[in-house]
């Protein structure tokens, strides 16, 4: 008997032994350099081990048949063997290195943007409030990042060599037809929209996103806030007008509302403009904003809406005439958008949104009239898909209408009418890849179709990304944009074809501790641009897209907000060679919008014991050519060059009550934007001319600016 049990203990323990079986292998990275401390187990067991500091590991398990072998390492993707266990002998297992959202490489190439929660901002919502001269304007700060013109008689965005209408503008995703207030000539203009409203902005100066079109140069995108933090009073009492805003919150929902009311009346009595210039009835304007959010458990729902009546009656001086020339302009627009964004299971979420703007202006000039109004619609929905942290895909459609109608008068009673009415289509699709924490790119391609020219266009777009280090990083861009005239063109003709640009971007960006600095050389070719045989677009005009160009540059960026105790600044310059053959342009010459040079240099300093921000802004632009026809050479001349130096002060009465002091134009400088020569020359035989200035050298702002909230700390200059 007792041999029995010696013989089935012996048996049994071989039967054990038999049962057991030897997991091993090696763990390497990409490189193959041995990973130590990898967790390395059979799924749903116990059975396991770590790796060593060469990389290997060997654990023995009782467990037969199909198994899963998990093996895992913090910063790199979990790897999964699954087979019969009797195979995982001697393996060779390589990790690849998981993506960090927060270290990772990001696509920057020709992209500025503006948020609090952004890795790649370089600016703060709020610094387009606190620019110096720029007074509230997010155009006029933008005008102080590199690839930027200053074109101040016009106001609006000049980019890398770009005419402002190759700058399109859009919230939420939706295109605003018209973004800037109605002027006069050769007076600035002003966005139509509060930057408070607005939780971030990207700035593209080239190579931007396949969803986005019609547009050669840039585009700017404005985020309207997902949910406010608090329900809070702002009230504005400014030496131009007050305002007054307002945020209600009901739970998941929420309501901002923001008026304001502006006069140049009063100022004008003050501070009467001397140059050029009679007011009759001095700039006014009345505007409202409103966006109301309703956030579900996986959705976002937003309405945005804003209403501009502005008016102006001005008598301005012009070189043909002996008496200044009348014009009287009244201006209404009204915009609304809707966006739905909705999160389905396995991150795929599908956005959808409309836009539509109405815009009338009813103008006089001497005693002709000319009244216009346009309407224009933009509808769009876009699904993402994200198939890992390492690749994900887009893709969308959109349909954008416009009807745009025009009646001129003049005093003997002939009357003219004309517009045109069209629609375009678009698709696009795109996709990121993240092949590691070093390397990315960005693949998209673009469709349009435009009845209103007859014409098609297949847009591909590329972006590359490499991180050869923790802070800095290498972009490269490639795309191709196409854009349909301007209604000043497509209001007489409609046999010109869509006009193109081809963008080539090199970007090096650096982040760390506070300070960035970007540098970005580009290369622009301009194809089929417009051009007519008269000095303006008449409806008698010959048109076609014979017209070319390029534009070639290097763009500066530096910021630094630690290496000074309270100061913050940032210097840009910009590098621009250009010429375009288009317009009524006999030969390809640098136009007027696109000096050579631009430098700009922003400081912002708190003091502690006055309780005050003081801010300067200082501006160059080298001097912009001008056609003088006494001379045979076309465009051979320039203005002097652009200096502006504008100072802000900021005094924080209390925590919720701001008292704010700017200046532009502090040293007075006379600029001079360019010159207008008379139709036909003097007796001598020389054409007469006057320069083209702003109204006044300078421009004085006071406001007091009141938060009443219920943290009792909020004000309008927050986070400075």
């Amino acid at each position: 008997m007792k041999n029995n049990i010696i013989l089935f203990v012996f048996f049994l323990s071989i039967a054990f032994t038999n049962a057991q079986t030897t997991v091993s292998g090696t763990v390497t990275d990409a490189k193959k350099n041995p990973i130590e401390g990898a967790n390395v187990y059979l799924e749903g067991t116990y059975d396991g081990a770590s790796t060593d500091a060469n990389g290997r590991f060997s654990f023995e398990t009782e467990e037969t048949g199909t198994q899963t072998l998990v093996i895992s390492m913090l910063s790199y993707e979990p790897h999964y063997e699954v087979g019969d266990v009797s195979y995982f002998n001697g393996l060779q297992i390589k990790l690849v290195e998981a993506i960090n959202s927060l270290s990772g490489v990001v696509l920057t190439a020709g992209t500025f943007e503006a948020g609090d929660n952004s890795k790649v901002s370089v600016l703060k919502p709020l610094d387009i409030v606190t620019t110096a001269g720029a007074a509230g304007d997010f155009v006029a700060a933008l005008q102080t990042l590199p690839g930027t013109t200053t074109v101040n008689e016009d106001g609006r965005l000049f980019v890398r060599g770009g005419s402002a209408g190759e700058t399109q503008v859009f919230i939420d995703g939706l295109r605003v037809f018209q973004p800037f207030n109605a002027t006069a000539n050769n007076m600035p203009t002003r966005g139509r929209f509060s930057p408070f409203l607005f939780k971030g902005i990207t700035f593209s100066t080239g190579g931007y996103s396949a969803e986005y079109g019609q547009a050669l140069s840039s585009v700017l995108l404005l985020n309207t806030t997902d949910v406010p933090d608090q329900e809070k009073t702002d009230i504005s009492i400014m030496s131009v007008g007050g305002g007054l805003g307002h945020t209600e919150i009901w739970g998941d929902q929420s309501l901002s509302l923001n008026t304001s009311y502006l006069n140049l009346a009063p100022y004008e009595a003050i501070l009467p403009s001397t140059q050029g210039t009679n007011w009759k009835s001095p700039y006014e304007s009345i505007s409202g904003e409103a966006v109301f959010r309703s956030k579900g458990e996986k959705s976002m729902l937003k309405l945005y809406t804003g209403f501009n009546h502005s008016n102006l009656d001005i008598e301005q001086e012009d070189i043909n005439y002996t008496d200044f020339i009348r014009f009287q302009l009244t201006n209404n627009n009204l915009y609304f958008n809707t966006s739905y964004k909705y999160f389905f299971e396995k991150d795929l979420s599908l956005t959808s949104g409309a836009s539509i703007s109405w815009d009338t202006n009813d103008i006089g000039i001497l005693d002709d009239d000319v009244t216009n109004d346009e309407m224009a619609t933009h509808i769009k929905i876009k699904a993402r898909k994200n198939f890992s942290n390492r690749f994900d895909l887009s893709f969308g459609a959109e349909h954008f209408t416009s009807n745009f109608d025009e009646t001129y008068i003049d005093p003997e009673g002939f009357r003219a009418d004309y517009g045109f009415e069209g629609q375009l289509w678009a698709g696009f699709a795109e996709s990121d890849i993240f092949l590691s924490n070093r390397f990315a790119m960005k693949l998209g391609v673009r469709g349009e179709y435009s009845d209103l020219v007859n014409d098609f266009s297949i847009s591909p777009r590329v972006s590359l990304a490499y991180k050869p280090g923790e802070n800095g990083q290498f972009s490269l861009a490639y795309g191709d944009f196409y854009q349909r005239p301007g209604s000043e063109v497509t209001r007489f003709a409609s046999q010109v074809g869509l006009e193109k640009a081809s963008h080539y971007i090199l970007n090096f960006q650096h982040v760390n501790n506070g300070k960035t600095f970007r540098a970005e050389a580009y290369y622009k070719d301009y194809d089929n641009l417009v051009k007519y045989d008269t000095p303006t677009p008449e409806f008698n005009s010959l048109y076609n897209n014979s017209g070319s160009g390029y534009a070639t540059g290097l763009d500066i960026f530096w910021r630094d907000s630690k290496s000074i105790e309270n100061l913050d600044y940032w210097a840009s310059y910009s590098f621009l060679d250009t010429k375009r053959d288009f317009q009524d342009f006999p030969e390809r010459a640098t136009p007027n919008f696109a000096p050579k040079h631009n430098f700009s240099l922003v400081t912002k300093y708190w003091v502690d014991k006055l309780r005050s921000q003081v801010g300067f802004s200082y501006s160059y632009g080298s001097g912009r050519p001008y056609n003088n026809p006494n001379t045979t050479e076309f465009m051979g001349e320039k203005t002097r060059s652009y200096n502006n130096l504008s100072f802000n002060w900021a005094y924080l009465i209390d925590q919720q009550k701001i008292l704010y002091f700017s200046v532009s134009n502090v040293l007075g400088t006379k600029n001079i934007s360019n010159y207008q020569y008379a139709n036909s020359p003097n007796m001598e035989g020389t054409y007469d001319r006057r320069a083209i200035t702003p109204p006044a050298n300078s421009f004085f702002f006071v406001g007091f600016f009141w938060t009443i909230s219920s943290d009792k700390k909020s004000n309008q200059l927050d986070n400075l």
